[in-house]
């Protein structure tokens, strides 16, 4: 799929599509690309970085894409961006990213599909890492910086370079795209409101695991009960009636523990990440890479070392007493789990939040509001900003005034700044020894950078 083969990326430095290019160069063709956000000066460490792999960078002007090559762009990038327009007048084959990575991931001999609303990649680099820390050489397509795999020389490592045999990727069910995957192994981590309705949801899911070889099912997700009638589902979670059973979760200050039930014998796991939820996560790799024969216990060993991924209640430090924390959470079921997994320990709560989207503020804004009211403890603050926005013609009527009104209306204490700078200097004018900090929010990686800058200046 990839040998000798020339592709143009238009969006290269995005989450789903670094990975991706880096993994086909590995495997022998030539790469180049544009992203708006190189040509804005966002991130330029990132781009730096892909350059000196050995990837050709054009401003996004339509002077990029080359005969003889294949563009690979987004379904939802407009005819009327340049390189897709140049593309287009020299007659190149288009694919979506999904459209590569399931050409690739349904050549493998066993390939792990690992979908959901919430925890894909989580999940996927756990497998990953217990299919590595076993010597199976897998390549992992993740939308996330694996911590276990980054290094000076690879900082960025969202992907691991492994044999085309075995292949490990998450799929994605907000554009539909999880119908293009064959999988081996089929894992569904729970199904709750994102980007479609709960019918679409279940029709997706329900077509994804009847492929597959071993279906591993969420068996406390009352959403996800519909697929547990097949006849080839491995489950996972806390329930008594799960395959993969989970009990004593325990919270700790630097992760959590619990015991792992399997085949008539227990096992002690301890994880680096906090949260029900991430316990709940390593029951799904486990199941998994249990159904790509890994033993139970071989699963647990090497869960022990699990570093976890980049913005997944990642800790970026601690500064005057304050802890400040990096985090995806963005939909209902990640704040959920997020805020579950902070009201687990003690300490007030600073919660920022960038919305992903006004699209998704239309779309499921409701119960983002729920799930924040829901799970903020009385002293817990959130501060919410304006939702991202890179361009384009996307409707701007629906912003994060109403998603603030709801909260406040739930009871929990929430306020609307305009501006990032203006959420961020308010938390640090609120901030006192024995906080902490959290960083939420999707599609923009300078929320780290925001949360980097909070850190220094607590620190002043």
């Amino acid at each position: 799929m990839a040998e000798n083969k020339s592709y143009f990326f238009c969006g290269i430095g995005g989450s789903g599509m670094l990975p991706l290019a880096m993994i086909v160069a590995a495997r022998g063709a030539k790469v180049s690309g544009s992203d708006r956000s190189r040509d804005q000066g966002r991130t330029p460490e990132k781009f730096a970085w892909l350059e000196g792999q050995g990837i050709a960078f054009f401003p996004q002007d339509g002077n990029g894409p080359k005969s003889g090559q294949i563009l690979v762009a987004s379904a939802a990038i407009e005819d009327s961006v340049p390189d897709v327009a140049a593309a287009n007048a020299l007659g190149l084959p288009r694919m979506t990213r999904a459209d590569l990575n399931a050409a690739l991931f349904n050549a493998a001999d066993t390939a792990i599909g690992v979908g959901g609303t919430s925890g894909k990649s989580t999940v996927t680099g756990m497998i990953g890492w217990i299919l590595e820390s076993t010597g199976r050489k897998p390549t992992v397509m993740n939308g996330a910086v694996m911590r276990n795999f980054a290094a000076a020389e690879m900082p960025f490592a969202s992907a691991l370079i492994g044999e085309a045999a075995i292949y490990v990727s998450e799929v994605d069910e907000s554009d539909g795209s999880i119908a293009l995957y064959a999988p081996d192994v089929a894992v569904v981590t729970n199904i709750s409101l994102d980007h479609k309705s709960l019918e679409e949801l279940h029709q997706l899911f329900g077509d994804f695991t009847a492929k597959a070889r071993v279906a591993v099912i969420n068996a406390d997700d009352p959403e996800s009960a519909p697929l547990l009638s097949a006849g080839n589902v491995a489950t996972f979670g806390f329930g008594d009636a799960a395959t993969v059973r989970g009990s004593d979760f325990e919270a700790l200050p630097d992760g959590c523990r619990f015991a792992v039930h399997a085949g008539g014998t227990a096992y002690q796991v301890k994880l680096r990440m906090p949260g029900r939820h991430n316990a709940a996560n390593a029951l799904a790799a486990i199941a998994a890479a249990h159904a790509a024969d890994v033993t139970v216990a071989q699963a647990v060993e090497a869960l022990a070392d699990f570093a976890g991924l980049a913005r997944r209640y990642e800790v970026l430090g601690q500064a005057g007493g304050v802890t400040v924390i990096d985090d995806f959470a963005h939909n209902p079921d990640k704040v959920a789990a997020t805020l579950a997994a902070v009201a687990e320990l003690p300490g007030r709560a600073l919660l920022f939040f960038q919305p992903h989207g006004y699209g998704p503020l239309r779309q499921m804004g409701k119960e983002l509001a729920a799930s924040f009211a829901a799970g903020m403890r009385s002293d817990d603050k959130l501060y919410v900003c304006d939702p991202v926005y890179f361009g384009g013609t996307v409707d701007r009527s629906v912003g994060s005034e109403a998603l603030v009104a709801d909260i406040v209306a739930g009871g929990a204490d929430a306020v609307h700044l305009t501006t990032r700078a203006a959420c961020g200097a308010a938390m640090l004018g609120e901030a006192k020894a024995g906080d902490r900090i959290l960083i939420l929010g999707a599609r923009d990686d300078t929320l780290t950078e925001f949360g980097r800058d909070l850190l220094v200046r607590l620190g002043d």
